[in-house]
């Protein structure tokens, strides 16, 4: 059987008081593309297990305490399956189609300066 490695990136998340998210995804492909598009672009993330708690198609999720309309913006070409946030205690899904429109929103008043 073979085994996953999983990486990390930049800075690793904090054990603190702070907002983990974590972006689940249908297959190991999206979760590559995602990978690379973050990691091109310097953003703190890791590759994780998806937590028990939550079910993906997909073993393998993205974890980060970026916010996730920042995340989501950068993800744009790429179908996240869903997003959910973790405060310590609970995990709370997002609304990805939200985070999506204002992802969408930043990148134009971005683009627009």
């Amino acid at each position: 059987m073979k085994s996953i490695s999983l990486r990390k990136w930049s800075i690793p998340l904090s054990e603190k008081n702070s907002i983990t998210y974590f972006f689940l995804f249908r297959t190991v492909h999206d979760v590559l593309k995602a990978e690379n598009a973050l990691k091109d672009r310097g953003v703190s993330f890791e590759l994780v297990p998806v937590p028990r708690a939550l079910s993906s198609e997909c073993g393998v999720c993205i974890a980060s305490e970026r916010p996730p309309e920042d995340i989501m913006s950068l993800l744009f070409s790429i179908n996240v399956d869903r997003c959910f946030s973790f405060n310590g205690k609970e995990y709370a899904q997002i609304n990805r189609d939200a985070l999506r429109s204002s992802g969408n929103n930043n990148a134009q008043e971005k683009a627009n300066e």
